[in-house]
């Protein structure tokens, strides 16, 4: 039976993630903060592993890659954001969504892969979001790392191609989740009147395209036309755009991406 790993595994795209994995015959290691409720998930799982680990601190890696010594399926979810002006920002909380969002994902990647390598197989879930393809404004470092993923990612498979083992960069836009309703979403300009894709229908869309060997996949036509779009605009229209956007957010003390 194939080992998945899958961080930030508790809720969200990440358990929708694990249940697939699940059901497909996979055991599956569960890896998060929120030690109940990662209990409770794997109890009602049929070969499941719970894993309490902090990947915002480089000792959580270590203690995670201890316990878990190789798999066959990463899915590398665990991801923070940070709203408002990166001046007023508590660089204690920036540092650490740089360490879960871009130095753990590397760190897990590094550590599986090679074994993948030698015996012909594996696959690498790496979640992003359509945060990657542009600036962020007044979310300035939560897109950069999102941008991080997606050229890591995308390096990566180019490297491994032809080697059996795959790499996939999942891209989702805002996601109907609880989050969501608890940072009073409602009224975003990028989410008010729109029909958002649930959890999982994003995390059955991913999962279908690892499944592929696809190396990028945008959830959604709305969103595929989006990230193709700023191909196309000037740099300064599209940095002046995301921080109108997301300076109306901001009235409401909410981040406009819910995807990790």
């Amino acid at each position: 039976m194939n080992t998945a790993l899958v961080t930030g595994a508790s809720s969200g795209i990440g358990l929708e993630l694990t249940r697939l994995l699940a059901a497909d015959g996979k055991r599956v290691v569960l890896a998060a903060r929120s030690t109940s409720a990662l209990e409770q998930l794997a109890a009602s799982l049929p070969d499941a592993v719970a894993v309490t680990a902090d990947l915002s601190t480089p000792a959580g890696v270590a203690a995670l890659v201890e316990t878990v010594p190789d798999v066959d399926v990463l899915v590398n979810n665990a991801g923070v954001g940070d709203f408002g002006a990166f001046v007023e920002a508590d660089p204690d909380r920036t540092m650490a969504m740089i360490q879960l969002n871009v130095a753990a994902l590397t760190q897990l990647t590094r550590r599986y892969l090679p074994a993948m390598v030698e015996r012909g197989s594996g696959k690498v879930l790496n979640v992003a979001s359509t945060a990657a393809f542009q600036p962020g404004p007044l979310m300035a470092v939560y897109y950069a790392t999102k941008a991080y993923v997606l050229s890591f990612s995308e390096a990566l498979a180019e490297e491994l191609r032809g080697s059996g083992v795959t790499v996939t960069a999942l891209c989702p836009g805002p996601t109907a989740s609880g989050f969501q309703d608890a940072a009073n979403l409602g009224e975003s300009r990028l989410v008010k009147e729109r029909h958002l894709p649930s959890a999982a229908d994003v995390a059955a869309s991913g999962y279908r395209a690892m499944q592929r060997g696809d190396v990028v996949h945008v959830t959604g036509l709305r969103n595929k036309v989006l990230a193709a779009s700023v191909r196309f605009t000037p740099r300064p229209v599209m940095r002046r755009l995301v921080h109108r956007l997301q300076s109306a957010d901001r009235a409401n003390g909410s981040s406009p991406d819910t995807s990790t």
